[in-house]
């Protein structure tokens, strides 16, 4: 673990969370029950992590009881949630420093120089920083935020545009299904012609194919064409030769480069990048720090937000005998706990 040399008065509280996506607000409620005070960091700047920020439009099904649920609605859902245990959050800033001391509680800051001293850390930061990985074209970057974009943030930012898709996973068929009614004209590209994506999927958008609302072309990009971050064509290179297509809004699927970032710099013990756990806690080999979501692993893990929010529920129930030792902690139900229900406002 790297030392903090900070002399910025900290924050004291029971908990820090690294990361504010669906996984780590489930946190601040389970550990709120256990009546664990909790601080948020997230290096993104605003909550939900990758559901809010690259699909927050983006409909998720598999969330118990609800059919279907946007990423930015379940978002807000679990901030109205955890609103009574008024968790503060520290947005736009990167956890980078973290010791224990001699007390046994854990001091850490940011890159924001913001400090803080607790009795538990709860790392629920996704895959770590996230980056899209960006399609190798030569002057790409001067149309990046303007023509071309990693994430759709609003679908009507593209209404009436001329709209080229490149991918063959699920965000490139998702976003050619929900693009196509809206988009003046959608063309998909992808370098061969097998698709990686749900097989339905597939077979919508190959139906959208042949009714002649999207374009599918077998090749590669290999140049961009516009004036001052507005693309007016893309070069494709097919079978059959170079075509320039008129597209005024790219959106490239390459996937997301994935990065621990300080947090492999920590001493935890690692599985292919991601934070090795135990099944009972959900605890690292360090004691008093734990690792909930898509960022950890152990044997039969299942990246699903619904596995996080067990995890979750699981790892309150342990860090509250580090936070509160000398209390006893009493599993109860909130449906007929009389002092959950004050703790929650609804009593």
């Amino acid at each position: 673990m790297s030392s903090d040399s900070s002399a910025d008065a900290p924050i004291e509280t029971d908990v820090v969370i690294i990361g504010a996506g669906p996984v780590g607000l489930f946190a601040v409620f389970e550990l709120g029950l256990v009546d664990a005070k909790c601080h948020v960091i997230d290096i993104l700047p605003k909550v939900g992590g990758q559901c809010a920020e690259l699909y927050p439009e983006k409909p998720i099904y598999d969330v118990p009881g609800l059919p279907v649920v946007t990423g930015q609605e379940l978002t807000d859902r679990l901030m109205e949630q955890i609103k009574p245990f008024g968790a503060e959050m520290h947005l736009g800033e990167q956890l980078n420093s973290l010791r224990r001391g001699d007390d046994g509680r854990f001091y850490m800051g940011t890159d924001a120089g913001t400090q803080f001293i607790a009795k538990s850390v709860v790392i629920a930061a996704g895959g770590g920083s996230f980056t899209p990985k960006r399609p190798p074209l030569s002057g790409i970057e001067a149309f990046e935020g303007t023509s071309v974009h990693y994430a759709v943030r609003r679908m009507e930012t593209l209404r009436g545009k001329d709209v080229m898709i490149v991918g063959g996973g699920d965000s490139a068929l998702d976003w050619t299904l929900s693009l196509a009614p809206i988009a003046n004209s959608l063309t998909l590209v992808h370098r061969r012609d097998e698709f990686r994506g749900a097989p339905h999927s597939v077979d919508q958008m190959r139906a959208l194919v042949a009714a002649g609302k999207v374009r599918l072309l077998i090749g590669q990009m290999t140049g961009l064409q516009g004036d001052n971050g507005e693309l007016q064509t893309v070069t494709v290179k097919t079978a059959s030769g170079d075509e320039a297509v008129t597209c005024n809004a790219l959106l490239p699927f390459f996937g997301l480069t994935m990065k621990l970032g300080p947090i492999a710099d920590w001493g935890l013990n690692l599985h292919e990048n991601l934070i090795s756990v135990d099944t009972e806690r959900f605890e690292t080999n360090e004691k008093g720090i734990f690792a909930i979501g898509d960022i950890n692993w152990y044997p039969g893990k299942l990246k699903l937000i619904l596995s996080g929010f067990h995890e979750a529920a699981l790892m309150a129930q342990a860090a509250a005998k580090i936070v509160n030792p000398d209390k006893k902690v009493t599993f109860q139900y909130t449906t007929s706990s009389s002092s959950l229900q004050k703790k929650l406002g609804v009593k």
